[in-house]
């Protein structure tokens, strides 16, 4: 017999540093997931990934308190600004440059993100990529 799944529960957590202090350990605990099997196996899972990224995570838990876990690319926003070289996007977009990237950046960008995208090929991706860089401010080049 199959596993009854009782929820799912989406978090965003930094590659690598998975620990049982807020925001992690409260939201699984409340929800009878155990805290450190989370921590060791998302750690594990994150290693090769760069340490600090921010990794969306969807995790469903079942009846028998046993869970599993999606993890998912950073966010295009953190690739753009770490290729943009910025803290943060434009204050005003559409009005000020925050800065800017490359063609070349945004196509790696677009291919390291592609399986977590709703496109059918590259050139789809890169538009999505090119439009979540007009939202923040930043030109292409």
């Amino acid at each position: 017999m199959a596993k009854k799944l009782i929820g799912q529960l989406k978090l965003q957590v930094k590659a690598g540093q998975a620990n049982p202090s807020p925001p992690v350990g409260p939201a699984l605990g409340q929800r009878g997931i155990n805290i450190m099997e989370f921590c060791k196996a998302f750690n594990a899972k994150t290693a090769d990934m760069e340490p600090g990224a921010p990794c969306p995570t969807v995790i469903s838990y079942y009846q028998d308190k046993s869970f599993t876990m999606d993890i998912k690319t950073p966010p295009a926003s953190y690739f753009l600004k770490k290729a943009a070289k910025l803290q943060s996007g434009s204050k005003t977009p559409g009005r000020a440059v925050a800065g800017s990237v490359t063609v070349a950046q945004v196509k790696e960008i677009a291919e390291a993100k592609m399986k977590d995208l709703n496109a059918n090929d590259i050139d789809g991706a890169m538009q999505i990529i090119l439009g979540s860089a007009r939202s923040m401010g930043i030109e292409v080049k």
